[in-house]
């Protein structure tokens, strides 16, 4: 089976040219940035260094860079529909004879392409026109390489393993689902509420301290495995303003190992330490030579912001009209990178109980974390007894509304 497109393969790139095609109107020759794709071009030429020959494949970063990015230009079911009429007009596959050596050299070849296209882009496939173009072209060259075939199965076209397309934020020519990154935001609101309610809620002062020690133990850890997300959920949990305004707990804290934390989280500089922190991470998970070593979460918001900036920042076109090519290579750059983060297995076993814990236990509104550090530590000026008051109010007023 191929391997998604990890770093390596897109710093090392060798492969022979595809075949020779016309440059469209008013389409020049400009230098390749990979060997035989242009820095810019039109969309029928790109196409073109997508389709295989009998003695052509596209080198794996310019698979992943175009089916990435060619979404901002043209849905994935009408693509696949011109990949496979090209594949059947290049190689006559519509005769009634067929050239059977030459179909032998090309199908493993088209089928690698799917298998690496179904792999990263599984929701690509998720139409019933999709799947009528596939059957289309493997149809007509599974006499010369059924052996092949039977390893392609159906499910691999709806497998769950959902890749979020980054290009979603940008609001593309169609409309994008965005589940699965939603859903990661919502783990990582989940458990800097998770930890502000475990502190709070405690009525005694060294219960709190106690929790709040425990969790920067945790932070620290996670970033020792190389956990950044997490690592800055917990300290942007403890960092809210209801926890961070107990100063009597924080007093009977051993805060020097928390403001290390704190630093290397600091969003100073564009977050220059964590970056920092993070190239050392990725050069660690490519030289490790356990699986703990491997492991590279980084900070999943800043990375979409940063892929968000990149394309805002960057024209999708060139005045000439060509596809800005050149833009779509370092956001495919970023996105393999944590494409090939995220295939690393991870060597924990996994708490069942921890689990549930983590997902299941009740955590506090904004509201709630106040009025129970309010009950804590009492408020100290003006606007928190105000506050305080206002949140007392509400709090008596829904428990009359809803008795127990």
């Amino acid at each position: 089976m191929p391997q998604t497109l990890s770093t390596s393969d897109m710093v090392t790139l060798s492969s022979p040219g595809p075949p020779p095609t016309k440059p469209t109107d008013g389409e020049q020759a400009p230098q390749p940035l990979l060997d035989g794709a242009p820095s810019s071009a039109s969309l029928d030429t790109l196409i073109q260094h997508l389709v295989p020959t009998a003695d052509y494949y596209p080198e794996k970063a310019y698979i992943f860079t175009f089916l990435l990015s060619s979404r901002l230009f043209i849905e994935p079911r009408e693509l696949l529909a011109r990949v496979c009429h090209l594949c059947i007009e290049q190689q006559q596959l519509d005769m009634p004879v067929l050239d059977k050596a030459r179909v032998q050299k090309f199908g493993p070849k088209l089928l690698q392409l799917l298998a690496e296209w179904t792999e990263t882009f599984p929701q690509d496939f998720q139409e019933e026109s999709a799947i009528g173009h596939m059957k289309d072209v493997v149809g007509r060259i599974a006499p010369c390489d059924e052996e092949r075939l039977r390893h392609i199965g159906p499910e691999e076209f709806v497998q769950a393993f959902v890749n979020k397309d980054p290009l979603a934020s940008t609001k593309p020519c169609f409309s994008e689902k965005t589940k699965n990154l939603e859903a990661y935001v919502k783990w990582f609101n989940r458990l800097c509420y998770l930890v502000a309610t475990e502190i709070c809620m405690p009525a005694k002062k060294r219960r709190r301290a106690q929790v709040i020690e425990f969790f920067i133990d945790v932070a620290r850890e996670c970033f020792n495995i190389g956990n950044f997300n997490s690592l800055m959920a917990i300290v942007s949990g403890m960092n809210m303003s209801p926890v961070s305004r107990l100063r009597k707990t924080w007093a009977k804290v051993k805060t020097a190992k928390f403001f290390i934390l704190e630093h290397q989280m600091d969003p100073t500089g564009n977050f220059c330490n964590y970056r920092t922190a993070l190239r050392g991470a990725a050069h660690r998970s490519l030289t490790a030579h356990s699986s703990r070593e491997k492991v590279v979460i980084p900070f999943f918001s800043l990375l979409i912001k940063d892929i968000y900036f990149l394309n805002e920042g960057c024209a999708n076109r060139l005045p000439n009209g060509h596809i800005n090519f050149e833009k779509f290579l370092e956001l495919a750059k970023q996105v393999g990178e944590f494409i090939t983060w995220k295939q690393v297995e991870c060597p924990f076993e996994q708490d069942p109980s921890i689990t549930h814990y983590l997902y299941t236990t009740p955590i506090f509104s904004e509201d709630g974390l106040y009025l129970a550090s309010y009950e804590n530590e009492s408020p100290e000026n003006h606007t928190e007894k105000e506050r305080w008051k206002t949140l007392r109010h509400l709090s008596l007023w829904s428990t009359s509304q809803h008795p127990q």
